[in-house]
């Protein structure tokens, strides 16, 4: 059995399609179904469920790519930290971000690189479902999402900051100079806010229905970049949360409104799998984490913006 193989399998699993996962390995199509049906010869298990198109692989096949992802993180493991005991990490961190994490990623990813200038990062904007997934998987090695996400299994969470809510307004709007605003008021403005879909939104929602108010948005976008391209021009508001103020600032012609009680959403921090092997690089980039003090810029960033 070749970790070659293995790599095929995996890929095959991931992309659900046979020229997909030959494209993403870089071979042939025949030479990846060849690898694959030698890897079931050599095992003594059928492992893919064949038709005239791929169709998901079979009991004994899920077994073996459980154990395929197990052995090529042991191989990722292994030159890791062969490569730190020679002069500095080297190779590619896998982050998963939930979308409303994205725009503070560069608190940690800068500084890690600063720090190990011989890896990487690749940075995947995920689902808390997708984040889930690519822990077991071994297919991430670290991921910023919603600590108190219940799918999350067998984890180690690092808190790094706890969403705060504000609302975003014109100057000259009908709270532009307030001290502060009510959670229902907010809801009588013209509004743009994340999809219904998107965990944020969600938890938003019932900061508005513990105010005795529903917001009903004109605009929804599924992306905070989508959001904030309309909030120029003096029209729209938002509720934001304050981690946005990163990246995005505040458009002109607007101001940052503190909301009343309750203001202070759920926890964000960083999470890594909780199994053998552990990711050399995921250690280094919780080490970061550790340091970079993700809260108190943020919370420092937010006062600057209240005050002026």
């Amino acid at each position: 059995m070749l970790l070659r193989q293995l790599e095929y399998l995996a890929a095959l699993a991931r992309e659900r399609h046979f020229a997909r996962a030959a494209a993403a390995c870089y071979v042939s199509q025949p030479s990846l179904s060849a690898a694959i049906r030698k890897l079931e010869h050599e095992l003594d298990v059928p492992i893919v469920r064949r038709g005239r198109r791929y169709e998901g692989l079979t009991p004994e096949g899920e077994v073996v790519l459980a154990w395929a992802h197990r052995m090529l993180a042991e191989q990722d493991a292994l030159r890791q930290e062969l490569s730190a005991l020679r002069g500095g990490l080297t190779g590619t961190l896998r982050l998963g971000v939930v979308p409303t994490a994205l725009p503070v990623a560069s608190l940690l990813t800068t500084p890690f690189c600063d720090r190990h200038p011989r890896a990487g990062v690749t940075l995947e904007s995920l689902s808390s479902a997708q984040i889930t997934h690519g822990l077991a998987e071994f297919e991430l090695d670290a991921a910023m999402t919603y600590l108190d996400d219940d799918t999350l299994r067998q984890v180690r969470r690092f808190p790094l900051y706890e969403e705060r809510y504000v609302l975003l307004t014109p100057v000259d709007g009908p709270l532009g100079d307030s001290g502060v605003a009510s959670w229902a008021q907010a809801a009588t403005l013209p509004l743009c806010l994340l999809s219904s879909r998107m965990r944020n939104r969600r938890i938003i929602d019932e900061c508005f229905a513990a105010d005795g108010a529903t917001a009903a948005p004109a605009i929804e976008s599924d992306s905070v970049a989508g959001l904030y391209a309309h909030l120029p021009g003096g029209r729209w508001s938002s509720v934001i949360s304050h981690a946005w103020l990163h990246m995005f600032g505040v458009p002109k012609g607007m101001r940052v409104v503190p909301l009343e009680s309750p203001a202070h959403g759920p926890r964000v921090g960083l999470v890594v799998a909780r199994s053998e092997p552990q990711s050399v690089l995921a250690e280094a980039f919780l080490n970061v984490a550790r340091e970079a003090g993700v809260r108190d810029a943020l919370d420092e960033l937010l006062r600057t913006y209240l005050q002026g």
